[in-house]
């Protein structure tokens, strides 16, 4: 159980930096606000208090981007991100850019695309955050590759499957565009990414695109958003003491997960007594990133063990000593390891 409030804001400071303990503090201060005990969420004030930026197809600092709504029916849009090493002058410049795209066609030379998912445990955020925003930007200069950020649809209001469906509407569609292909095959060379919530979605989307032959270059969990009705022992021994409490993320789960379902439906415990293995699968390798201080690490560790068990290729990278989100903020070597890690199973995998 969690013990005082003060005791673990006081412990949690001595280990976290400042700007991720203020940037951490205030999404959770935000989210508490935003739960309500009914069920319900207060979306007017999440899309008021969501601090977001705008795409900019004139690049800066190397990278440009734009918003591309792929299914009208359910209004689901990608940020899509891109290098852009030339300057850009005036409007007429910008528009170029934005149809260049559009009417692309495969490149000789094998390029990275990172679909990715932003967190927020299935209710926050959205690809126009602005913190998920920088972390799409920085994927581009580390992979010097192209980003599709997915704005999936987000619970309570949408449940599962949703936030499913519109990850694999958004790889169909990546798949389906001549200016994302590349090399001598002339493919999408796609890699999954996301971090909490995200992490979850990259998951399960990757295990339908083994069912159905969509060929995936690699997984990119970063903390990944797992449960199961059962506490493990991390959940037991950090309840509360950086950032997250089980409560908190027990009422996410029940906001997600189909009406009346528990812990371990599949989408919450992907290899616990409901889920389903993954052996004889030909299920993408995966690179996992861990924080000793989330209090689901053990859940994402038995992940990556179940991974290997089923005879799939796993690199683990477990940061003992970082809390949950500290992939957004350059301030620690925690960051700075890792982004170099997410850029050489990129480097390795993009070929393949």
């Amino acid at each position: 159980m969690a013990g005082s409030d003060e005791v673990n804001r006081n412990e949690c400071k001595t280990l976290v930096p400042l700007h991720t303990w203020v940037l951490i503090s205030n999404f959770k201060l935000a989210y508490n606000m935003l739960r309500r005990a009914d069920g319900t969420f207060d979306r007017d004030l999440a899309e008021f208090l969501d601090r977001r930026v705008e795409p900019n197809a004139r690049p800066a600092d190397g990278v440009s981007s734009f918003d591309h709504v792929i299914d009208s029916s359910i209004g689901l849009a990608v940020r899509i991100y891109r290098p852009a090493n030339v300057p850009a002058h005036g409007a007429a410049a910008v528009t170029v850019r934005v149809l260049d795209f559009f009417a692309g066609t495969p490149s000789p030379d094998p390029f990275p695309v990172i679909i990715f998912f932003h967190g927020g445990s299935f209710a926050h955020s959205s690809s126009s955050t602005a913190i998920y925003d920088q972390l799409c930007r920085r994927f581009v200069k580390l992979s010097g590759g192209v980003v599709v950020s997915v704005d999936y649809r987000r619970a309570p209001e949408y449940r599962y499957p949703c936030a499913y469906d519109d990850g694999w509407a958004a790889l169909k569609w990546v798949a389906s565009q001549p200016s994302l292909r590349s090399g001598d095959d002339g493919r999408a060379r796609v890699f999954l990414s996301g971090d909490s919530s995200g992490g979850n979605i990259a998951h399960h989307v990757a295990v339908r695109a083994a069912d159905e032959g969509i060929q995936i270059s690699g997984n990119i969990l970063l903390n990944a958003m797992f449960g199961g009705v059962e506490r493990v022992e991390s959940e037991r021994r950090l309840d509360g003491k950086y950032f997250v409490t089980l409560q908190d993320r027990d009422w996410y789960w029940k906001a997600y997960l189909p009406e009346g379902a528990d812990r371990d439906h599949p989408s919450c415990n992907p290899f616990g007594p409901n889920g389903r293995r993954l052996m004889g699968l030909p299920f993408t390798k995966s690179l996992i990133i861990v924080s000793g201080l989330d209090p689901t690490c053990d859940r994402q560790l038995a992940y990556a063990e179940g991974l290997r068990e089923d005879g799939h290729d796993v690199k683990l990278v477990y940061r003992e000593e970082a809390t949950i989100g500290f992939y957004l903020l350059p301030n620690t070597d925690h960051y700075h390891e890792v982004m170099e890690e997410i850029a050489d199973f990129i480097r390795t995998n993009v070929l393949i």
